[in-house]
């Protein structure tokens, strides 16, 4: 077997890891950087259960291979906490009880971020419309439309 150096940010740290060329970055996240939080789902980029950011836009992981992100910027759930404070769309999914099993929580989560960069106020419909491709086997879909309304009302505000 063949193995390359990839190197790249992760959460505002660089990291340099020898992968085999087809080494999936959910695979070097979880396993040789121990960043938990993006989910290893369905494996097929169905579940959203493995969103990450990279360069900002949202990428599942699953289906990225650890060498398509020399050089990039990744940020994972564990990332958009600061310290013990936490990011208000967390806050928000935890206020709202957004997440029962939790199992979709990160993916949820990173797909929110990147819907309310893009578009800081999205109206209800267009939530449902981009978080289509995240599933809830728990059913929580309710709970996190509302988190993520919630959310975006706070940008919003800080913005001005």
């Amino acid at each position: 077997m063949s193995f390359v150096r990839v190197s790249f940010q992760v959460n505002g740290s660089r990291v340099s890891v020898f992968v085999e060329p087809r080494t999936t970055l959910l695979d070097v996240l979880r396993k040789k950087l121990g960043l938990t939080g993006a989910k290893k789902g369905c494996d097929m980029g169905n579940c959203g259960a493995c969103t990450v950011l990279v360069n900002g836009k949202s990428r599942l992981s699953c289906l990225t291979f650890a060498v398509q992100v020399d050089g990039m910027e990744i940020t994972t759930v564990e990332g958009l906490s600061r310290g013990d404070s936490l990011d208000a769309l967390q806050e928000s999914f935890i206020r709202n009880d957004a997440l029962q099993c939790g199992f979709c929580t990160p993916g949820q989560i990173m797909s929110a971020k990147f819907l309310l960069s893009v578009n800081p106020h999205p109206t209800l419909e267009e939530i449902k419309r981009y978080m289509a491709g995240n599933l809830c086997r728990c059913g929580a879909y309710p709970k996190i439309f509302r988190a993520i309304e919630e959310a975006s009302r706070g940008v919003l505000s800080e913005a001005r």
